[in-house]
Order: structure tokens, then C-alpha cells, then sequence
């Protein structure tokens, strides 16, 4: 059942949809953060908020089949971590330091409490208690620093699951785990988007987007994982249900099929149509997510082209691909184990 030996996993197109998954929030935020009309056509063709669900479909497949094949847990703690920690790190410290050049208090006040409380805050995956630093942006129409990491926080919470939920199938069984946990964060996200509607609170609405809400999509790519060999022996039914899903929205509870739905679209078009072996680039996807929104707060701040808001947008995804690649060869790859297949991908490249 297990389609972890599919010889399509060996080659796919994974790490090239993170890149036009980060690309498209970048350039969703340019136009949410920054107001400017002249990008609102953005949104009409990019959703930020797809482009989110589909990041966690793809984590679902892929961080099942990492877990399944590595040897031990602390072995898949320690890939996890040195995967998304380094670079993460990073950027919080960067903002965190490098920030006071263009605060509006001075260095006394600005290495205050509420400093320590962004740093600790930011470090441990909890954004929302302090998103801001002292003096900081503050005449942006957004005063958080990098509202794109809150996804980081579901993902962590996602990657501590996963024994438990492994643990579960082989106990419960596969199939019934991953559709009981499926329909469960639907609910969740359902009753709290019902009560945040009807009270107005934001509360309840971002206690709706959290990990429970979320989880449908994780699992939804997990089922694909698990049982790979039916879904290619069956793709065009599953291409033609996912279609009808989409197309008649409007005439039954979406909400509860659309994660398989789009799972089930992401997971083709990584697997097969396969472009090249993408990843002996590097994975610069993680990096353009988690730079971007300071990159456009620092623009916004100094007025550069905001008469034009289109070379504003140039500026953005020329500095934000910059920063990735450097926070690639500086940062991410440095705490790889050797035989990630970033690594053995661009060995194979030279060889």
C-alpha cells in the first residue's frame, strides 16, 4: 500500500512548486503590504492563501515520507531541525539587530523588553505575541516586521505530530487515521470560522487557521503519499473528481473537499510532467518565504518607487531571489546531512 517505492519519488517537481508557491505569496504581500492599486491585478490571478494550503499538502507528502525513511526519531528531529532552524534563526536576528538602523527610538529604548520579547517570541515559533519591534516601522501601513511567519509555527506543530500520527496507523490502520483526522480539522475549522462570523471576534478567526484547521491539508497529502500506487494507477479519476470539486463549489460544502481536491492537482503536477532535476539548484523557496516581507516593510519605509509601483515589485523579487540564494549557500546547505538530495543532487550535477 506504502508508495514509498514508486521510482516517481526520485524525480519530481517538488522543490520547483515551492518556489512558485513562495513567489506567489511574495507577490500577493507586495501588493497587501504595500496598498498599491496598480498591483491589485495580482489578486485577481494569484491566491497567497492557495498557495499557503498548497505548501502544506506538499509538507504532508513529503515530511510522511522522510519520517518512514529515516531510521529513528531523533534522526528525523535532527533533519527536521537542521532544515528549517538555521535559516530561520537567521532572519529573526537579522530583523532583530539590523533593524535599529531605521527605528524611530534610540538604541536605549530600542534594546528594551519589548526587544527580548521579540526575539524569544520570534525564536520559539509564537509571532503573534510579539510581531513588532520598538520603533519599527511604524509609519507602514503594517507595523509587524515579518507577517509571513506564522505558517512556521503550523509547520513545526505539524513536524511534532507526525510519530504520533505514524504511531496511529500502524496501530489503527492507514486509512481510517488519515480520514478521521481529515474530517476532525475541518470541523475544528468550520465551528470556530461559524463562531468568529457570528461574534465578528479575530480571535476566533485565527484560532481557525492553527494547526487543527490546517491539518486537513497535511493529511490530505499524506493519503496520496500512503496510497501512491492507486493513485497512479488511477489518476484520471482522481484528476476528473478533483475538476468536478472545484467547478461545482458553489453547490455543496466545499470546505470539506477541497483539500483533497487541491491535494490531489499538487501532488500530479509534482510527480509527474517532470521538468529537470530542479533541486541540484538548491532549494531557494524557504529563503524568498521567509525574506520577503521584511524586504518589502525596508522598501516601503525608505519610499523607494512608490511612484512606481510596478519597478517597487522588480526591486522586491530581485532583492528577496538575492537574499535566498545567499541565505542558501550561507546558511541552509552549510547544516544539510550529506546525503539530503540537495546535496547529492548538485554532486551529481558536477560529476
Amino acid at each position: 500500500m506504502v508508495g514509498n517505492n514508486s521510482s516517481r519519488l526520485k524525480e519530481n517537481n517538488f522543490d520547483l512548486l515551492r518556489l512558485v508557491f513562495s513567489g506567489t505569496v511574495l507577490l500577493v504581500h507586495a501588493y497587501q503590504i504595500s496598498g498599491f492599486q496598480e498591483l491589485e491585478v495580482i489578486t485577481r490571478v494569484l491566491s497567497s492563501a492557495m498557495a499557503v494550503k498548497s505548501f502544506f499538502v506538499v509538507s504532508g507528502f513529503l515530511i510522511f515520507m522522510s519520517f518512514e525513511r529515516t531510521e529513528s526519531i531523533s534522526s528525523y528531529a535532527k533533519k527536521r531541525i537542521r532544515r528549517i532552524f538555521p535559516a530561520y534563526f537567521t532572519v529573526v536576528m537579522l530583523c532583530a539587530l539590523g533593524l535599529i538602523i531605521i527605528s524611530s527610538k534610540d538604541i536605549g529604548d530600542y534594546f528594551s523588553l519589548a526587544w527580548l520579547k521579540y526575539v524569544f517570541a520570534n525564536l520559539a515559533f509564537l509571532n503573534f505575541l510579539q510581531p513588532t519591534l520598538p520603533g519599527v516601522f511604524n509609519s507602514n501601513n503594517l507595523t509587524a516586521v515579518n507577517g509571513a511567519l506564522w505558517t512556521l509555527k503550523i509547520e513545526v506543530m505539524f513536524y511534532l505530530t507526525v510519530p504520533v500520527f505514524v504511531f496511529l496507523f500502524r496501530k489503527l490502520g492507514y486509512f481510517p487515521v488519515l480520514v478521521s483526522s481529515y474530517l476532525l480539522s475541518i470541523a475544528y475549522f468550520e465551528f470556530f470560522s461559524e463562531v468568529a462570523e457570528r461574534t465578528g471576534s479575530v480571535f476566533y478567526e485565527q484560532l481557525a487557521r492553527q494547526l487543527p484547521g490546517q491539518l486537513s491539508y497535511f493529511m490530505a497529502g499524506a493519503f496520496l503519499y500512503y496510497f501512491l500506487p492507486l493513485f497512479e494507477r488511477r489518476i484520471g479519476y482522481f484528476l476528473v473528481l478533483a475538476v468536478l470539486i472545484f467547478l461545482a463549489k458553489d453547490f455543496f460544502p466545499f470546505s470539506i473537499f477541497e483539500p483533497f481536491a487541491l491535494a490531489i492537482v499538487v501532488v500530479f503536477f509534482g510527480l509527474f510532467l517532470h521538468v529537470g532535476n530542479f533541486g541540484r539548484y538548491g532549494d531557494f523557496s524557504y529563503g524568498v518565504y521567509i525574506l520577503h516581507c521584511p524586504i518589502i516593510q525596508i522598501l516601503l519605509y525608505s519610499d523607494w518607487l512608490q511612484e512606481s509601483p510596478w519597478y517597487f515589485l522588480m526591486t522586491v523579487i530581485l532583492i528577496t531571489m538575492g537574499g535566498a540564494i545567499a541565505m542558501w549557500h550561507l546558511v541552509e546547505k552549510r547544516f544539510l546531512f550529506r546525503k539530503s538530495h540537495y546535496i547529492t543532487a548538485n554532486s551529481t550535477s558536477v560529476a
